[in-house]
């Protein structure tokens, strides 16, 4: 016999471990190995514990009340001031606030905003698409119009454009290098303070925007107009249903800040004596002497309009953000109604 017939046979003849051994059989190999093997018990089921009677304890943060607390101090010191000052003179700025006249400087000033506001961002998207074209004189137009009204103050434009008439004594529209004229007028006429004003704020706002809203197009991950049109969408509405809804996410914040710059930057068109808001009030505290609290009334009518364009910005970056977060993010009154849900529910829950 064989080493390895016999280690196969040794191993057939080693007895069976009792946990491997068969539940059911015979306790012996003998006549009287009557007896079964009994089952082991089957484990039993942990019991839950009941938390019912804990008590729900809020953390805590100590440095979080440290720091509100030093600046509910500020807030408190400040709005002290304000109120116990008798120079601020908040009577005056009650009278002056709704006057006729300051009212009709905010008009116009909300309008020179407007028209500039649309103006500018309609030439900044036509020179931010020219700029991103495959034409080099397009490139090179649109960069070079970006260049030049970047680089010199907004002010100095404004008299440049206010002062056109020394430099052209007449505007006229025809023909080019013929004597062919559709269209003339008196340069002097054509650009009054309204118009040199507009000029000035639309192709300022023209060049910022502009490079803002190619920015926002260039975000834009290039696959997916790959995507598109390969399944065969036209090239309008590629841009229009794909590239611009996302690029509006990139494009809102900071056109919303030019737009809020737009609207202080108004104040610069005093110096054509255009009766805007800052004009208007120059005008009333050169002829009270009360200087103060007329610009405090500018201030807070610049406050007023930044306000409300601050709550535009943020229900049109919400209706925006649509995609690219999967819960949209709350109103202040949602926030308000789930604070007050919340900590309503505080104490019913430490009753427990």
């Amino acid at each position: 016999m064989s080493s390895a017939t016999r280690v196969a046979q040794s191993q057939r003849e080693q007895p069976v471990p009792a946990a491997e051994a068969p539940p059911t059989g015979t306790a012996g190999s003998g006549a009287g190995g009557s007896g079964t093997q009994a089952l082991p018990a089957a484990p039993q089921p942990r019991q839950a514990r009941d938390y019912s009677s804990y008590r729900v304890v809020a953390a805590k943060h100590p440095w979080r009340w440290v720091g509100t607390a030093v600046v509910a101090l500020g807030v408190l010191a400040v709005a002290w001031s304000l109120a116990t000052n008798p120079r601020w003179e908040w009577g005056v700025v009650a009278q002056w606030f709704t006057a006729q006249s300051v009212v009709n400087g905010l008009v116009e000033t909300l309008k020179l905003t407007a028209i500039s506001g649309v103006l500018g961002f309609a030439l900044g998207f036509i020179l931010a698409l020219m700029r991103l074209s495959a034409s080099p004189l397009l490139v090179s137009v649109s960069w070079t119009f970006s260049w030049i009204f970047r680089s010199t103050p907004l002010l100095v434009q404004m008299l440049l454009w206010y002062n056109l008439g020394y430099l052209y004594e007449k505007i006229s529209l025809g023909i080019p290098f013929t004597d062919v004229r559709f269209f003339e007028v008196q340069t002097t006429t054509l650009i009054s303070q309204f118009a040199a004003a507009v000029l000035g704020l639309t192709l300022n706002q023209a060049a910022y925007s502009a490079e803002i809203i190619r920015g926002g197009i260039l975000s834009v991950d290039q696959g997916q107009l790959e995507a598109a049109a390969a399944l065969g969408i036209p090239a309008w509405r590629r841009s229009t249903r794909i590239v611009l809804p996302q690029a509006m996410r990139a494009i809102l914040p900071t056109a919303f800040n030019e737009i809020i710059g737009l609207v202080k930057g108004t104040s610069i068109v005093y110096v054509l004596a255009y009766s805007e808001l800052f004009y208007t009030v120059q005008v009333i505290y050169n002829r009270t002497q009360q200087v103060l609290p007329l610009l405090l009334v500018a201030t807070l009518w610049y406050i007023v309009i930044t306000s409300v364009l601050s709550v535009f910005q943020y229900y049109i970056e919400r209706h925006y953000s649509k995609g690219a977060v999967r819960n949209l993010p709350l109103t202040p009154l949602q926030k308000a109604r789930k604070f007050f849900a919340t900590h309503a529910a505080v104490p019913n829950r430490r009753n427990l």
